[in-house]
């Protein structure tokens, strides 16, 4: 039973930095494809950054050069570093992963696995 928890989510003014967690459980953990998504209020959940089982990332335009996703094997939990948080930034965030992505990357259809998610909130 494949299991993700996020953490790390709160409450931070403009130009400030949070790190998420998402702790995996339940399946190989580095051989997945993981990403995060965020989903604002009245809005569709859109995809941030994702983490290829090789290794390779990808980021949306909108956090480009702020945000970094990473991972830690050993602990079998993912990363979102977030710096330079802007009010916009403000959303319920997601991990998300899957043995492999069933089709592009930001597509919500591309991941089987879903936590509860974490909520960010940047104030200005």
């Amino acid at each position: 039973q494949v299991h993700l928890v996020e953490s790390g989510g709160g409450s931070v003014q403009a130009g400030g930095s949070l790190r998420l967690s998402c702790a995996a459980s339940g399946y190989r953990y580095s051989r997945y494809c993981m990403a995060w998504f965020r989903q604002a209020p009245g809005k569709e959940r859109e995809g941030v950054a994702s983490l290829d089982s090789d290794g390779s990332t990808t980021y949306a335009p909108s956090v480009k050069g702020r945000f970094t996703i990473s991972q830690d094997n050993a602990k079998n939990t993912l990363y979102l570093q977030m710096n330079s948080l802007k009010p916009e930034d403000t959303a319920m965030y997601y991990c998300a992963t899957n043995e492999r992505v069933l089709g592009p990357w930001y597509e919500l259809s591309s991941y089987k696995y879903w936590g509860q998610g974490t909520q960010v909130t940047v104030s200005s």
